[in-house]
């Protein structure tokens, strides 16, 4: 069944959402490759020394994203140096995205008391990166959160979400976050209305043509002055799924330059 192949696909991913259309970090020659993999060195010693005094990172799951399955990217952001910690969505993200915003405010302000930081940094992957803008817009967030990366979500919605409701399944099997993905919802049109990056904080998105959840991919993009992202812009041989955006080495080079502060210029062969 249709309706099953993509509950288990989101739930192997867990995560999705952001918003679209930036100032973009996507090179304009072919020489980024190599400019890539020439410039690898120097950004991961660039990395060591900021992850020093960092922010604490706090790596926000998606639907279905059990903390586990953001292990393998915590562990490397610990190896880096940075003090890591993975917020799960209540319910497992089934519920209102509202309701888990509400929630990830109350877990930053924990790791804020716990670490003594004024602010922190949000890696995001699919839904949980909606769930961090909704906090940061909407709940105080903007003076709570330095850097905000997105891995692959659906900030402008996804026809994934949609496609249950016109297979005459009903609007996303009552699935209350899936109806919020959908492209056109009333929780999207109050997230991107106005300045969808509010705050001083520094947004950056991260998506990939291999997306099989966010359709169309640039949806997963942000306007208003955010960092925009295409993995395959810089390495277009690399091929990088939902669920890769967590795992792929190329990816995380992106997600490590970003919390340095350093220059955006993915590592091709990056494992």
């Amino acid at each position: 069944m249709l309706l099953r192949t993509i509950l288990a696909a989101t739930a192997a991913v867990t995560v999705l959402l952001v918003p679209a259309t930036a100032a973009h970090a996507e090179p304009t020659s072919t020489a980024a490759t190599t400019v890539a993999a020439d410039t690898g060195t120097t950004a991961e010693a660039t990395t060591a020394e900021a992850a020093a005094g960092a922010n604490p990172v706090i790596v926000v799951g998606g639907l279905i994203g059990i903390s586990i399955a953001y292990e393998p990217i915590a562990a490397r952001l610990r190896a880096d140096g940075y003090r890591v910690s993975i917020y799960q969505l209540p319910g497992l993200g089934f519920g209102d995205i509202r309701e888990s915003a509400r929630a990830l405010s109350s877990y930053v302000d924990q790791v804020r008391a716990a670490t003594g930081a004024a602010k922190v940094d949000l890696v995001t992957h699919s839904q949980g990166g909606l769930v961090s803008r909704w906090y940061v817009k909407f709940l105080g967030g903007a003076d709570k959160v330095d850097r905000y990366v997105s891995l692959g979500s659906p900030q402008q919605g996804t026809y994934v979400a949609n496609i249950i409701n016109f297979l005459g399944l009903g609007s996303c099997a009552g699935i209350v976050a899936c109806q919020q993905m959908s492209i056109g919802s009333n929780f999207l049109t109050d997230l991107n209305a106005g300045d969808d990056t509010p705050g001083a904080v520094r947004w950056t998105t991260v998506r990939t043509w291999q997306d099989e959840l966010v359709r169309p991919v640039d949806n997963a993009a942000l306007a208003d002055g955010a960092t925009n992202v295409l993995v395959q812009a810089w390495c277009p041989l690399r091929i990088v799924g939902h669920l890769g955006l967590i795992l792929d080495g190329t990816t995380y080079t992106i997600v490590r330059q970003v919390l340095a502060g350093a220059a955006i210029r993915p590592n091709c062969f990056a494992l």
